[in-house]
């Protein structure tokens, strides 16, 4: 079942996970420094809660969203991140939060946020770490100590994670294979942050979240 299935799963598991609060929605904001009356685009924005929290600094917010039921909590228009209703230069800044390994075409992402944006404007990712998302990768627990079984982090692939009723696809690209996408779009690494888990104390030393800021070359 496709994404556009997922709004029961999102809003009765997800929406209300304490981890956006805090630690997710603060490295987006932390990253992106949204400035006040600029004008940002939330590619995959959900219900928009980071949406409301981005407007919070006094900037402008747009968002996208596949699902229906989500875009219009959100007050967001129905579209695909792959090929936005929009014009060019249209937007001082875009970001992405724990979306870019749920699209399958990550280098079109990239290339259209980079047509939406102006020159010099910003994007924001904040995303699961590749570490997390190859295939086959998994902690495993001997109900004293958590090890972490790496899976195939060089290979590109695809997991199925089951979200209620439906299932999510994790995509799986290398950090490598993503900031190499980013600049032949024309996006320039301004920042790259590596946060561990948040809760699982013994897997402190394993990155769990990615966060990237870029800057738009003229």
């Amino acid at each position: 079942m496709p994404w556009s299935d997922a709004a029961g799963w999102w809003l009765a598991e997800i929406a209300a996970d304490p981890a956006y609060e805090e630690v997710v929605t603060p490295l987006l904001l932390d990253l992106l420094a949204p400035e006040p009356d600029h004008l940002y685009l939330d590619l995959g924005c959900g219900e928009g809660r980071v949406m409301r929290r981005v407007a919070t600094r006094g900037a402008q917010v747009a968002g996208v969203d596949l699902n229906l039921q989500l875009a219009r909590r959100a007050g967001a228009a129905v579209a695909d991140m792959t090929a936005l209703p929009f014009g060019g230069d249209a937007f001082d800044g875009v970001y992405a939060v724990l979306v870019i390994e749920h699209v399958a075409d990550h280098r079109r992402l990239f290339t259209e946020a980079a047509r939406v944006v102006r020159p010099g404007g910003v994007m924001a990712l904040v995303s699961n770490h590749p570490a997390w998302t190859a295939p086959g990768s998994t902690p495993i627990s001997d109900g004293e100590e958590t090890l972490w079984r790496p899976g195939g982090y060089f290979t590109d692939g695809i997991t199925h994670i089951p979200a209620g009723e439906t299932t999510v696809s994790f995509h799986h690209r290398s950090m490598g294979g993503l900031l190499t996408a980013a600049a032949e779009a024309g996006w320039s690494l301004v920042r790259m942050v590596e946060v561990p888990h948040h809760a699982i104390v013994d897997q402190q030393g394993i990155p769990r979240l990615l966060g990237v800021r870029w800057r738009l070359l003229p």
